[in-house]
């Protein structure tokens, strides 16, 4: 029996190569009929950042403004994922309700994407890679290699193409 795809997580940090792994998700949704669930992991501030805040404002206008700033950036970024989605479902009008839910959530992003898997029932996670030196690979591809060893469903990791560039909106 073949496996079911009824719930795609797509995962992104809205960098150059996100419209290109975009469209494999939309294909991937539109071959399967599924539903497309996007997430944004934000870091929190370390604990280090937030000792160096609080040695010149209290604690209570510390996470204030961190509650404040949290929101202003949640907003921004969840606008630019609905940009990206509506810019590349206007070539493709059908996948227009292919995309069920945007959430940004703060938290680690590794941990984000599979506890977001393991909520929305996501039978697919579909991310991004670039290609990076051995020494890049430890720092940056971090978040994918957490993913692909503790994710419970297929992970489809997109090789973004060297060089790629391409604007969000």
């Amino acid at each position: 029996m073949l496996p079911k795809i009824e719930t795609i997580l797509y995962t992104t940090g809205l960098g150059p190569g996100a419209p290109y792994v975009f469209r494999h998700a939309l294909a991937l949704a539109r071959q399967y009929q599924a539903r497309i669930v996007v997430v944004h992991a934000i870091e929190p501030l370390s604990a280090f950042g937030q000792s160096l805040v609080e040695q010149y404002i209290s604690h209570d206008d510390s996470e204030a403004m961190h509650r404040k700033a949290q929101e202003t950036v949640k907003t921004q970024i969840q606008g630019r994922i609905e940009q990206l989605c509506a810019k590349e479902c206007s070539v493709a009008t059908e996948c227009q309700n292919l995309v069920d839910s945007i959430q940004v959530i703060e938290g680690y992003p590794a941990q984000v994407i599979l506890d977001k898997a393991k909520d929305c029932s996501a039978d697919l996670i579909v991310m991004g890679s670039h290609s990076r030196s051995m020494i890049g690979e430890v720092v940056l591809g971090s978040t994918t290699r957490k993913v692909l060893h503790s994710a419970i469903m297929p992970v489809f990791v997109i090789r973004i193409p060297e060089g790629y560039t391409e604007e969000l909106v």
